[in-house]
């Protein structure tokens, strides 16, 4: 399983899997799926950690990501064209992602272990 199928079957919603499946596995509809990133509300609110407010930084992110099994690398989802469907380095990704009001998911464990930022909100998703 592919980290978007992955994530979206372990991290979104039951209701809105189907849905988002469909958009992610088609180029011509995948930018349905990006630009709602923005305001995200299909997050399964079962699996989201808060990140503390002074540990909402790249380099904290990481270290908390890598205390939870994150690789060196990862997969983007993101509605910033530059970073999406790209995988990249996990540092890189977190130093272009945090505070750039661009709705991201970063997904370092296929199904088990992401980051997401929003325009509003950033947390970590784990099961």
């Amino acid at each position: 399983m592919d980290h978007e199928e992955a994530f979206v079957k372990a991290f979104i919603i039951p209701n809105r899997q189907e849905r988002y499946l469909g958009f992610l596995s088609s180029s011509k509809r995948r930018a349905k799926f990006t630009t709602e990133l923005a305001h995200f509300k299909a997050l399964n609110p079962r699996y989201l950690l808060s990140i503390p407010t002074d540990q909402r930084n790249p380099t904290s992110i990481l270290k908390l990501l890598i205390s939870m099994g994150a690789g060196p690398n990862c997969w983007i989802i993101s509605e910033w064209k530059k970073l999406d469907a790209r995988e990249m380095d996990l540092e890189t990704a977190l130093r272009e992602t945090i505070g750039m009001g661009m709705g991201t998911i970063i997904s370092c464990i296929p199904g088990r272990l992401a980051y997401f930022e929003d325009e509003c909100v950033r947390y970590i998703l784990k099961r």
